[in-house]
C-alpha cells in the first residue's frame, strides 16, 4: 500500500515527485516516459535557472533530478502506462498494462496531447517548420514570415506573443467567424503586422526539408489558394489524457478534469490533479510544477491528519 501514486512523468509529476521524497512519503511514480510536450522543442528560453535549455536535455534532467532523491521512497515504474484508476473501500486501484497496485491517494499529472494538423505533409514537417508551441519556440522565428493555424484564444494568444519576433503573422480560422474574444479579435485585427483570414480549411504544407509555405481551400467559394511562410504554429486545441479517470472524477465538456484552484482537489476525495489535464486557466511547464507541488503540500496534510 502506497501513501500516494503519481501518474505521469512531465514537469507536474517529476516536481511533484521530487517534493514526496524529501517528505518521505511512500510513493509509486507511474510514467511511460519522462517527457511533457515540450520534450520535442529544440530550445526552451522560459524555463526558470536554465538560460536556453532543448526539450530532450530537459526532460533528461528532470529523470536525473527525480532518481538522485528516489531512494526507496519513490518506487519509479517508468514505461508503465496506467489504463485505469478505480476507488475500493477508500483505497483506490491503479492498473496499468503491465500490473496492478494500491494507494492512499492520487495526484494526476498526464497533461495534455496536441491535437494534431491533418494537411498533406503535416506530419513530415513537424519540427522542421510546424510546431505546436509559440512560447517554447517563438523566437526560433525572429524576422520571420509566420503562419498560425487557428482562431480561437489560443491562436490569438500565440499571435501576440508572435508579433514581438516575428516580421508577420497571418491567422487562418476554417470557420466564417473567430472564437477568440472580441476584443482580443479586435486588438490584433489593427495591428499593421497580422492578417486574419477566415474560411480557411488548411489542406497541403509546402516545403522539402524545411515549411515554405502552405495551401488552404477557401470554403465558401471552393478556391484553393497558397501562402509563402517560413514556419506555421498550430493551435486547434488539445485533448487531455484523463479518459483512464473519466468515471471517477469531474471532466469539463472537453475532458479536464476539474480541480479546485487554492489546492489541486478534484471532486473525487483522495485525489489531486495539475498540469494540462487539469481546467486551469494557464498552461505552462513552470505553471504546472507550481500547481503540482501545491497539491503535493496538500496531500502531505491530508495523510497526516486523515
Amino acid at each position: 500500500m502506497y501513501d500516494l501514486c503519481i501518474v505521469g512523468g512531465g514537469p507536474a509529476g517529476v516536481g511533484a515527485g521530487v517534493y514526496a521524497a524529501r517528505k518521505k512519503l511512500k510513493t509509486i511514480f507511474i510514467t511511460d516516459t519522462f517527457s511533457g510536450q515540450s520534450v520535442v522543442s529544440p530550445d526552451i528560453q522560459n524555463w526558470i535557472g536554465e538560460i536556453s535549455v532543448s526539450g530532450a536535455d530537459l526532460a533528461k534532467k528532470m529523470e536525473n533530478h527525480l532518481k538522485h532523491y528516489a531512494n526507496n521512497i519513490i518506487d519509479i515504474k517508468q514505461g508503465e502506462k496506467v489504463e485505469k484508476i478505480s476507488k475500493e473501500n477508500n483505497v483506490f486501484k491503479i492498473k496499468t498494462n503491465n500490473s496492478e497496485y494500491e494507494a492512499k491517494t492520487i495526484l494526476i499529472t498526464t497533461g495534455s496531447h496536441r491535437r494534431k494538423l491533418q494537411a498533406k505533409n503535416a506530419d513530415e514537417l513537424e519540427h522542421r517548420g510546424i510546431t505546436y508551441c509559440a512560447t517554447c519556440d517563438g523566437p526560433l522565428f525572429t524576422g520571420k514570415d509566420i503562419v498560425v493555424i487557428g482562431g480561437g484564444n489560443a491562436g490569438f494568444e500565440s499571435a501576440s506573443q508572435l508579433l514581438a519576433y516575428a516580421k508577420s503573422v497571418t491567422i487562418l480560422h476554417r470557420g466564417d467567424s473567430f472564437k477568440a474574444d472580441e476584443i482580443t479579435v479586435k486588438k490584433l485585427s489593427e495591428n499593421p503586422n497580422i492578417t486574419l483570414i477566415k474560411n480557411a480549411q488548411t489542406t497541403e504544407i509546402l516545403g522539402d526539408k524545411f515549411v515554405t509555405g502552405l495551401k488552404y481551400k477557401d470554403t465558401q467559394t471552393g478556391e484553393e489558394k497558397e501562402i509563402k511562410t517560413d514556419g506555421i504554429f498550430v493551435e486547434i486545441g488539445a485533448v487531455p489524457t484523463t479518459e483512464f479517470v473519466a468515471d471517477l472524477v469531474e471532466l469539463t465538456e472537453y475532458k479536464a478534469i476539474k480541480i479546485d484552484p487554492k489546492n489541486q482537489k478534484t471532486s473525487q476525495e483522495g485525489m489531486w490533479a495539475a498540469g494540462d489535464c487539469t481546467d486551469g486557466l494557464y498552461h505552462q511547464n513552470n505553471i504546472a510544477v507550481g500547481d503540482a507541488i501545491k497539491a503535493l503540500e496538500d496531500i502531505y496534510i491530508y495523510l497526516n491528519t486523515k
